[in-house]
């Protein structure tokens, strides 16, 4: 068996390789020179996942269309794996790196400060990276910026000019017109950014979205907070010399969204007409007061996706996606205390959305909401429709 394994290709060696943690890794690369060629192979590295210690073993690869989930394969932990192994080993195989999810706890200092020196060391090392995904997990400390995180970010985004994707959406902090503006000055391939956060202040303007806009005319997904949009944002992305728009997602949390100026219905129609593949995620916080959700929905947005936090007994929101997004509607989320009109709105809502493939309700309801959606949405693939109360956290159910 041992002569069968040395006789093995690199090719072979270094898709074994790939799924390996960092530590198994470093230990294969020292067994011989055939097995420290293979292990330094750019198939090892080329779609890279870093994550907390424990978990399952996944592979990163950007999404192929704007939107849709990461795929993952193999896994390394930010914290115990990579913690002492950037030089030399890691170091060296940083330029092999073409897409990289990073995951680390801002509470550990050891896991910190790892994810911040590999920020760091990617963009001097690491010019031809094409996508990257931060998450932050676990508790973040009170009043933290991540000045350090963001600020390696911004130098990553000035010295990686091949960068397609870039997701933060996971990041707890508040990002800003300086990130916005690296990324547009730095990466004008961008085919995808995200920013909409959870983040309880959002720091990008309208201004820097258009100069983002401006100099990245490749870009397929925009996702970001309502206050960043603009009119003169949707016109720009509805003209002529733009590639198409698959994807634009909108949160709705922060106090600026509250008070950020409506987008017009007619702009909405423009830009549905110019890009009539788009798509929009829209998230609506119980923050929001009802006049500002009504400024929101409007008629001609395309919205496949809704995610509803409703207050007391509030349906209006449902309502209207019944009346206005039956055709696009696709998945919908509602968080939300459990009504006689919250559960005749769902009803309603079921009977006109027959292209309905997903439904999440976080509350119990009756069995007629259930029929409902079962007889009206014939390709409903899973739902989370509970009728009567369960350990969290619930599990949907998928359809076979």
């Amino acid at each position: 068996m041992g002569e069968l394994v040395e006789k093995l290709p690199e090719e072979v060696l270094a898709l074994i390789f790939r799924d390996l943690p960092l530590r198994d890794r470093l230990a294969a690369a020292r067994v011989c020179r055939a097995w420290a060629a293979a292990a330094t192979n750019s198939v090892v590295w080329s779609d890279t996942s870093i994550r907390r210690s424990g978990e399952s073993i996944t592979h990163f690869r950007p999404p192929q269309t704007p939107g849709t989930p990461m795929v993952h394969r193999h896994t390394c932990s930010c914290d115990c794996e990579l913690e002492d192994l950037l030089p030399p080993y890691l170091s060296g195989c940083l330029n092999h790196i073409r897409n990289l999810r990073l995951e680390y706890e801002p509470s550990k200092k050891a896991s910190r400060r790892t994810a911040f020196e590999l920020l760091i060391a990617l963009a001097s090392r690491a010019p031809r990276l094409r996508g990257l995904r931060l998450e932050c997990r676990g508790e973040n400390q009170l009043f933290d910026a991540g000045l350090d995180i963001l600020g390696a970010v911004q130098e990553l985004c000035g010295a990686a000019h091949q960068l397609r994707h870039l997701d933060l959406r996971h990041l707890p902090y508040t990002l800003d017109n300086t990130l916005v503006l690296k990324a547009a000055g730095g990466c004008p391939e961008l085919r995808s950014l995200f920013l909409d956060n959870h983040a309880l202040v959002n720091g990008v303007q309208p201004t820097s979205v258009l100069k983002l806009l401006e100099a990245c005319p490749h870009l397929r997904a925009l996702g970001l907070h309502l206050a960043s949009m603009s009119r003169a944002a949707l016109e720009l992305l509805a003209a002529p010399h733009r590639d198409p728009f698959a994807l634009l997602a909108l949160r709705c949390a922060c106090p600026e969204d509250a008070r950020a100026f409506p987008l017009p219905d007619e702009a909405w129609a423009t830009l549905s007409c110019r890009h009539p593949g788009l798509e929009v995620e829209l998230e609506l916080e119980p923050v929001l007061p009802d006049a500002a959700v009504t400024r929101i929905l409007q008629p001609a947005v395309p919205v496949a996706v809704l995610r509803l936090n409703l207050s007391g007994d509030t349906v209006g929101p449902l309502c209207f996606a019944a009346h206005h997004y039956a055709k696009t509607l696709r998945v919908l989320e509602v968080r939300a205390s459990a009504s006689t009109k919250l559960h005749t709105a769902l009803e309603e809502l079921a009977a006109r959305c027959a292209g309905l493939r997903e439904i999440h309700c976080f509350c119990v309801v009756r069995p007629s909401v259930l029929d409902a959606f079962r007889a009206h949405c014939p390709r409903l693939r899973s739902y989370t429709l509970k009728l009567k109360r369960e350990r969290h956290p619930w599990r949907p159910t998928v359809v076979g």
